[in-house]
């Protein structure tokens, strides 16, 4: 019996899959998954040595705690294929839009599920995953998905009327702060900077200053004052991003994907 097993592997499956063994919370021969891409079993196989399964219902009967990833639009007909196979089996998801209620008007209410809603930065260790408090895991498993999650990166318990809203932040405000890099690195390729060299010091920069605003507990806003001097170059840069909307267009961001 595998300790975790995949019913889908894509780009974040995959993600979870390698960060767990590569921090050492897993080893690959504890893991399992099923996908129709047999080049990218094989590829995992070969880095992990995880095991190949012939069908979803395979995985459940041989793993202990399951994780479905495929696409949402699949959910449902994977629902009806292992319904019976998942009775009394823990199930998380990490299927944008299928909540705990969602799951339970197509599954036996044996089976115990556990929505996450992780994001793409998981893959180089520093996701964030967000965790619904309305399950019903056993505290084992549900220790198990937070460890799991952990290797990751952070992870946040949230209310399951607060996971829409953290999926719109955490979930989608990655492809923002690329847009952000990319425009910060624009500017200064404007001024004669090389190109891979405005990258490396834009995504730098946002990398500590987030770490700056998770590690010292600070107001984001006294950490952007302290960088701010009088009559200084950044209140200047500060003056323009007001003047042209940067905090309404960000909040406008997160309130339209929210939405959605």
């Amino acid at each position: 019996m595998k300790k975790l097993g995949f019913i889908g592997m894509g780009n974040m499956a995959s993600a979870i899959l390698l960060g767990a063994v590569g921090a050492g919370f897993l080893k690959g021969e504890e893991t399992m998954a099923f996908d129709l891409d047999a080049a990218k079993m094989a590829d995992l196989n070969a880095r992990c040595g995880m095991a190949t399964a012939a069908s979803a219902v395979d995985v459940i009967n041989n793993s202990e705690v399951v994780l479905i990833a495929v696409k949402p639009i699949h959910v449902e007909g994977v629902l009806a294929e292992c319904r019976d196979a998942l009775k009394d089996k823990p199930l998380l998801s990490i299927a944008a839009g299928w909540s705990y209620a969602r799951y339970h008007e197509l599954l036996d209410a044996s089976t115990r599920v556990c929505a996450i809603m992780p994001n793409t930065p998981a893959m180089v260790g520093e996701g964030m995953a967000l965790i619904d408090m309305g399950n019903d895991l056993t505290p084992d498993e549900l220790a198990f998905t937070k460890g799991l999650f952990s290797a990751l990166g952070e992870v946040e318990e949230m209310p399951s009327h607060l996971m829409a809203v953290g999926a719109a932040l955490s979930g989608c405000a990655p492809a923002w702060v690329y847009m952000m890099v990319e425009a910060l690195a624009d500017g200064a390729v404007l001024h004669g900077m090389p190109r891979a060299t405005a990258y490396k010091l834009a995504s730098q920069t946002v990398l500590g200053s987030g770490k700056m605003v998770r590690d010292t507990g600070q107001h984001p806003g006294k950490l952007k004052d302290d960088v701010c001097s009088p009559g200084g170059i950044t209140i200047r840069g500060v003056q323009a991003l007001e003047a042209s909307g940067f905090r309404a267009a960000v909040m406008d961001a997160v309130s339209a994907a929210f939405q959605k």
